[in-house]
């Protein structure tokens, strides 16, 4: 176990180095993360007509968790190993005594820890140009969030890392990401929360994942009201089925990657 801790820390303290080396990129992909905050101002103008089950106060204080979220969510993954699949980085890290989804892992934490200062600093500049959004929440959402978003992370991630897969087999497995990633802006609680689709529609979403990755998180910190048993396990569920998913993937593909650029 002693073991173990030191190889992670060693990995997460190398990765957070090579990331604080770029602090200018950070800050611009922080704001480029910042869509949550102009949907805000199209929402909470809606919302003052009183169409809405959510007062403009509430839209405001979904967005920013949003923001928040997309910041602790981000995932390139897909992109990083479409990369090393073509160019041959990958042969050097299978024969490495670990398995190369580490090393994508440790960076990502590694990015967060590097770029939510700076998502935590616009926050704070929000609040004081905003103070009518400003909330403290319970101790017990703030913690049922904390893991909510800790397992939206692990379900992006691992969804993300199932299509980069199929860089084995096409040499643009980023273009099936891309996809997705449509139904991921419309479906997860991105574009609008789940509390404004209609009955029928919000059923059928919350049949899928994508709402677990934005709106579930994001609900439970603004108050709203949510079924935390079927969120909860819903994600675990998901986590299950790409991670199962991905593995099958991995094994068939490593049979046919034959080190192209290497």
């Amino acid at each position: 176990m002693k073991r173990i801790f030191k190889k992670a820390l060693t990995f997460l303290s190398v990765y957070y180095a090579y990331m604080v080396e770029y602090r200018a990129e950070l800050i611009l992909w922080v704001l480029a993360n910042s869509l949550p905050i102009i949907l805000m101002g199209v929402w909470i103008q809606a919302a003052q007509g009183g169409r809405f089950g959510l007062s403009p106060v509430d839209f405001a204080r979904y967005f920013l968790t949003v923001f928040l979220l997309r910041q602790i969510t981000v995932v390139w993954v897909v992109w990083e190993f479409e990369r090393e699949i073509v160019e041959g980085k990958l042969s050097p890290r299978l024969l490495q005594p670990i398995d190369p989804v580490w090393h994508h892992i440790a960076s990502h934490i590694s990015e967060r820890a590097a770029r939510l200062p700076f998502a935590l600093l616009l926050l704070v500049i929000f609040f004081l140009l905003y103070p009518q959004a400003f909330w403290l929440p319970s101790l017990a959402n703030l913690l049922l969030f904390m893991l909510a978003a800790m397992l939206a992370f692990a379900l992006r991630f691992i969804m993300q890392y199932s299509f980069a897969m199929l860089a084995f087999w096409t040499e643009r497995a980023s273009a099936v990401e891309n996809f997705w990633f449509l139904f991921y802006l419309f479906l997860s609680g991105m574009i609008a929360p789940l509390e404004v689709f209609p009955p029928s529609v919000r059923a059928v979403v919350l049949c899928t994942p994508f709402p677990y990755m934005i709106d579930f998180p994001a609900s439970i910190l603004v108050g709203l009201p949510v079924d935390l048993g079927r969120g909860f396990l819903s994600m675990v569920g998901w986590i299950l089925v790409f991670l199962g998913l991905n593995r099958l993937l991995w094994r068939r593909g490593l049979k046919r990657y034959s080190g192209m650029g290497a």
